[in-house]
């Protein structure tokens, strides 16, 4: 007899976590996550990452895709603070 622990939906949390604080933050939180995300995906290709588990697959698009994210939150954080 196994012993199974019961799903935990932890992603669930999170992703809501992230939602309140894009939400609180605005384009503060969006430029803050891409970068973090653009630094972490940096690494982890220059580490020898080639595909990831992300949407996009080839850690080239997913790091296209963060910058073009982290343009969008610096002009939306300048827009929201000038």
């Amino acid at each position: 007899m196994t012993d199974k622990a019961p799903y935990d939906p932890l992603r669930l949390c999170i992703f809501a976590t992230v939602a309140l604080l894009g939400w609180l933050l605005g384009p503060v939180a969006l430029l803050g996550f891409a970068v973090l995300g653009l630094v972490g995906y940096t690494r982890a290709w220059r580490g020898g990452l080639t595909r990831s588990k992300c949407f996009l697959r080839d850690v080239r698009l997913v790091l296209g895709y963060l910058g073009l994210l982290a343009a969008a939150g610096a002009v939306g954080t300048w827009a929201w603070l000038s």
